[in-house]
């Protein structure tokens, strides 16, 4: 994970902005950790509302089944941030998103972290081979020196 480190701005195809609030730093004086997963939470779910058709009562979910995070620099209140994302890689009912956490105006990003969906019937939480449109929509955020994978 260290070459994370190395990534700049155009290494993420989708982009969400984000205003820090004061409930964001810690009494360290810098966003808390915990909140870089909101971040990550919000951006790959923003991304799924508006690019791949999931409303609240989708019959398919995504169910987080391993994290992590990266951090490089401090971030605190009141700067703005943001949030780049890209899939690493895309299986029939998985996706492993990776979300660089920007400063404004900044091309190398303060954190980088991400995690891994599998997809799964609502009702049962069985796992279940993404929807088209779902699928379509994840695959334009593959990078470039990324591919399809078959499996999971």
């Amino acid at each position: 994970m260290s070459s994370q480190r190395a990534h700049t701005r155009s290494d993420y195809i989708f982009f969400l902005s984000y205003r820090t609030r004061w409930i964001d730093n810690d009494q360290y004086s810098h966003i808390n950790n915990s909140v870089y997963y909101h971040l990550f939470d919000s951006v790959v779910n923003t991304f799924l509302i508006q690019r791949c058709g999931l409303t609240s009562d989708s019959a398919q979910i995504g169910l987080v089944v391993s994290s992590h995070c990266q951090f490089f620099s401090p971030l605190s209140f009141p700067q703005v941030l943001d949030l780049g994302l890209r899939v690493l890689k895309l299986g029939s009912s998985s996706v492993t998103y990776e979300v660089a956490v920007f400063e404004e105006g900044k091309d190398v990003p303060a954190a980088v972290g991400g995690y891994t969906h599998v997809f799964v019937e609502r009702g049962s939480r069985k796992s279940t081979p993404m929807s088209e449109l779902l699928r379509e929509g994840l695959s334009g955020l593959l990078s470039t020196n990324e591919s399809l994978e078959s499996k999971l």
